[in-house]
């Protein structure tokens, strides 16, 4: 018989200091004495196999602090970017966690579990847009790349801060987890594209010390207790131009509008996929 009650890890989740443990996290990450750094480095290192070939620099230690090389940058054409207006590329390293088409304006989160459309985008009026729409979900993990991109070019429109929790967003925690990705704190981003409108959200999670825009800068590391508007902005960015990054790792889902965006077949659940890869096209 299967037990369906929630593993440990899980449940400690529920009490402990979230917001807390994520200040020190980002505290801990931007240390600039050396050895400090070094440490936390090497230490991430014997955990995770981390490809530093294609990163610039790619030898670990010269970075300023831990935060530096999580969040390190890609080397010039370690991921090339299709000319080819008309397909969508992945914003990010990592792993489908769930994808498809919206039923109305529910999304998928792990099996037997949903949540609405308008709970993630905190009852925005333009979340009525992405009804029945199309929806890619990506988790990265702590060996990833942490940089988000633009899967298309687009002109930002709207950027909100939500307040929320810091569960963590890995798929133990999906499945056990109600609503996880609208009880995290997240950024959100509108866009307008040659598809249409394009929704790229930002989810927190536990030790994510902060997520940050090109734009607006650290977002998430101040106290904010209120779904917050950030200033307007008049941004044209390109396909793969760069659009944010998290400091520490966590989730990003997409969202297009109806009948607008077809992904690609091998776009499944469970699926790796590198940035700049193709994984769909404007309808």
């Amino acid at each position: 018989m299967q037990n369906n009650f929630p593993p440990l890890f899980v449940l400690l989740q529920y009490i402990l200091p979230q917001h807390a443990v994520s200040r020190l996290v980002l505290k801990a990450t931007r240390v600039k004495i050396g050895w400090f750094k070094n440490f936390l480095i090497a230490g991430f290192l014997k955990l995770y196999a981390v490809n530093m070939q294609e990163a610039t620099p790619s030898d670990p230690l010269r970075y300023a602090t831990f935060n530096d090389f999580f969040t390190r940058a890609l080397a010039k054409d370690a991921r090339p970017i299709t000319a080819d207006t008309h397909t969508i590329a992945s914003p990010v390293d990592g792993t489908v966690s769930e994808c498809g088409t919206l039923n109305f304006d529910q999304l998928i989160q792990a099996k037997n579990h949903s949540y609405s459309l308008a709970d993630l985008l905190a009852n925005q009026t333009w979340a009525r847009r992405f009804e029945g729409g199309t929806f890619a979900t990506f988790y990265l993990a702590p060996y990833d790349y942490h940089r988000i991109h633009m899967p298309i070019r687009g002109q930002l429109r709207d950027t909100l801060y939500v307040p929320g929790r810091l569960f963590s967003v890995n798929g133990i925690t999906a499945q056990y987890v109600p609503r996880l990705f609208t009880r995290n704190e997240r950024v959100l981003a509108l866009f307008d594209t040659a598809g249409g409108a394009l929704s790229l959200v930002m989810v927190g999670a536990l030790n994510v010390g902060s997520m940050s825009t090109v734009w607006a800068g650290d977002i998430t590391s101040t106290r904010r207790k209120t779904v917050t508007r950030l200033p307007e902005t008049q941004l044209d960015l390109e396909k793969g131009a760069e659009l944010g990054r998290f400091n520490m790792g966590s989730t990003v889902i997409l969202l297009f509008e109806k009948d607008r965006v077809r992904l690609s077949l091998n776009l499944t659940k469970g699926s790796l996929v590198r940035f700049g890869q193709v994984i769909g096209r404007l309808i």
